[in-house]
């Protein structure tokens, strides 16, 4: 089948496209630098001609509230309204474990409109929903650094690797639409501050990791189970310390964003 990959060169994406490919579709890599930009719609109607399944993975240049809420509404909006008229038969979007419970967030408040507008539409669809990736947690660390320390809320965290994101999306997508929510997540669960502060003792940061019951989490008060899903999410296979040794023998590459 031909699916399209909106974000496909993003880290998630272009770890997608490859699985769809080495699994015989036809797999289109969308992105601007492709030259498909759905907040314009620029080549969106031949992209999508002849798709069957829409991923969509893309993220927001800006996580500034008011930008960040304009990227999710106007490129879902493109993204639906081309779909109609192609005849797509599933959309898939990427989302985030806990996005319903952190509206404080300006990110997340994007996020949920996001959602309502794919649950609203005539497309069948799927919503995936994964816990935090294991390749953001310096970044994670580095937007809870206050300039002394690295404040973090002690809270349950179940972060898996990207690959493993990759796969699940993949595997989401080739099947039927769920009309729904999938919750996928790693396999063990970390305390927040404890994880970030061995992610950065392997990289050497000697930044000092705090737990701090007042800090939020990407804007937004969490509690405990905030971040965690629920017993019926499906679980990625790679573990952190796998993860730990693999990406240190990895020769550091930039960021794919």
């Amino acid at each position: 089948m031909k699916i399209v990959v909106i974000g496909g060169s993003g880290l998630i994406g272009s770890k997608l496209v490859i699985k769809l490919r080495e699994h015989g579709h036809e797999t289109i890599a969308a992105s601007p630098n492709s030259g498909v930009n759905t907040l314009t719609g620029e080549g969106l109607a031949k992209a999508l001609k002849g798709a069957s399944v829409v991923v969509d993975v893309s993220n927001s240049p800006s996580w500034e509230d008011a930008a960040v809420l304009k990227f999710f509404e106007t490129s879902t909006r493109n993204l639906l309204t081309y779909e109609a008229a192609a005849g797509v038969g599933h959309h898939v979007a990427l989302s985030v474990v806990g996005t319903e419970r952190l509206s404080e967030s300006g990110y997340f408040r994007a996020k949920i409109a996001q959602e309502k507008m794919i649950k609203n539409s005539s497309i069948p669809y799927s919503i995936v929903h994964a816990t935090q990736f294991f390749e953001f947690l310096k970044g994670l660390a580095d937007i809870s650094f206050d300039g002394d320390k690295v404040r973090l809320p002690s809270v349950l965290f179940q972060p898996m690797a990207a690959d493993d994101v990759a796969s699940a999306v993949g595997r989401i997508a080739v099947g039927p639409p769920v009309n729904g929510t999938v919750e996928i997540a790693g396999p063990e669960q970390f305390r927040l501050d404890e994880l970030v502060r061995e992610r950065l003792a392997a990289l050497k940061d000697p930044r000092e990791v705090i737990a701090d019951p007042e800090a939020l989490y990407a804007g937004a008060k969490v509690s405990l189970r905030t971040l965690v899903p629920d017993k019926t999410a499906r679980l990625g296979e790679t573990r952190f310390e796998t993860w730990l040794t693999q990406s240190a023998a990895q020769i550091p590459s930039r960021k794919v964003s």
